[in-house]
């Protein structure tokens, strides 16, 4: 069990470094139905993994100075304050409805990743394990919603990070994912920034908000296997470093699409199955 943790966690950390969103995603069905963690237990320990392996991330990125502290402050903090109702909300809904409804949001990431590698190749190609060497020349935060052009923290820019961040909050508490798939867009369209300093933004809010969630699922009285849990954050480091290495080889179209078809997989898996064991 423990060996397979570690390999389940890789493989999450790998997803999560190579791709600029939506990578996360695999935690919870691989904790589940691979390692046997009942589905509230799995969303917390989800949570924990992901904002430690994102960290990771944090620190090579913080050194090359493409983090835009301020508007992913702004966001970080509306998430954290969301994320505990996520964690509040998932306790009333049974794990059968919360399971349908996370295959449900696979379904969504996959095809939008699909999209994004068809339609912006070289987007594509941006994953957070790697900082691009050009990506000190991206578009700092400007606002697009400011008549001066800059973001301040009284300018409806501000409230519109806000407003997402309250959306990915909840659904990081909720169903245990960082939310990459919505912090990115969300961040380039509102802010302007560029598309790696955004990917990179993201994994300092995906930290925060998840440390979060981390907090309130432990108040909520949900426990993990230590051992498990162990394993499964040591593998997501491991795979964010692996991911960081293989960058230049592996991300791109086709990654993308291998990881797209693999959630739709899943996602049918995770639909299917109430009625193959009802």
């Amino acid at each position: 069990m423990r060996v397979l943790s570690i390999v389940f966690g890789t493989i999450v950390g790998l997803a999560l470094g190579l791709t600029g969103g939506g990578g996360s995603i695999f935690a919870v069905p691989l904790l589940i139905y691979g390692l046997g963690v009942a589905p509230r237990q799995a969303i917390g320990l989800s949570l924990v993994a992901v904002a430690l392996t994102a960290a990771s991330g944090v620190v090579q990125a913080a050194r090359r100075g493409v983090i835009e502290w301020r508007a992913g402050v702004i966001f970080a903090l509306a998430g954290m304050v969301a994320a505990p109702v996520g964690v509040w909300m998932g306790d009333r809904v049974s794990e059968t409805a919360t399971l349908l409804a996370f295959a449900v949001l696979m379904l969504g990431v996959a095809t939008r990743m699909l999209v994004r590698a068809a339609r912006s190749p070289q987007d594509a190609r941006v994953v957070r394990a790697r900082v691009a060497e050009r990506a000190g020349d991206d578009a700092a935060t400007v606002c697009r919603y400011a008549t001066d052009g800059r973001l301040r923290l009284n300018a409806p820019c501000s409230a519109a990070l806000a407003g997402v961040g309250l959306l990915v909050g909840v659904g990081s508490g909720f169903f245990g994912v960082g939310g990459g798939f919505l912090i990115v867009p969300a961040l380039v369209w509102i802010t302007e920034m560029g598309i790696h300093r955004a990917v990179a933004t993201s994994l300092f809010v995906i930290v925060l908000i998840g440390l979060s969630g981390v907090v309130s699922t432990l108040a909520a009285g949900r426990v993990f296997d230590p051992i498990i849990a162990a394993g499964f954050i040591l593998g997501g480091l491991l795979g964010m470093t692996l991911g960081r290495y293989g960058a230049e080889r592996l991300a791109g179209q086709q990654l993308q699409r291998v990881f797209a078809i693999a959630m739709v997989v899943i996602a049918i898996f995770m639909l299917a199955k109430p009625l193959i064991t009802a």
